[in-house]
């Protein structure tokens, strides 16, 4: 697949810092030039956290379409519970600020940014 590799890394973590092991993540997200494939599915997929509650996602980085940012679609579930759906966004994104649904406290970390580039996101879930 063409495009720029990017790494994604984080944890998913309940309100109190405790790691959520087996949460079911599920990610989707547009190819390098803004494309969604709708017919063999390619850059979907889903994956559970670790015991200690990590994850990595092995991707590209992704364009961009019209009206949108770059962003990246997940839905995170801890085992037994209700599901958060909502999506990722890039620093320094031109287009953040125009996007109607982009918000700040969803920018993921980005670690390196060349060649390939490495980012961070943990997410929290309320297990209350």
């Amino acid at each position: 697949m063409t495009g720029t590799r990017l790494t994604l890394t984080g944890l998913v973590l309940s309100t109190g810092c405790a790691p959520v092991a087996k949460a079911l993540i599920d990610f989707w997200q547009c190819n390098d030039v803004g494309e969604y494939d709708n017919a063999g599915f390619h850059l979907r997929g889903h994956q559970f956290s670790a015991p200690d509650g990590s994850y990595t996602l092995e991707t590209v980085y992704p364009g961009l379409y019209p009206g949108r940012t770059r962003h990246i679609h997940v839905k995170v579930q801890a085992p037994n519970r209700p599901v958060l759906t909502t999506q990722l966004y890039f620093p320094d994104e031109p287009r953040n600020a125009s996007d109607g649904i982009y918000r700040p406290e969803l920018l993921a970390d980005l670690l390196d940014a060349s060649p390939a580039k490495r980012a961070a996101f943990d997410f929290v879930l309320d297990l209350g």
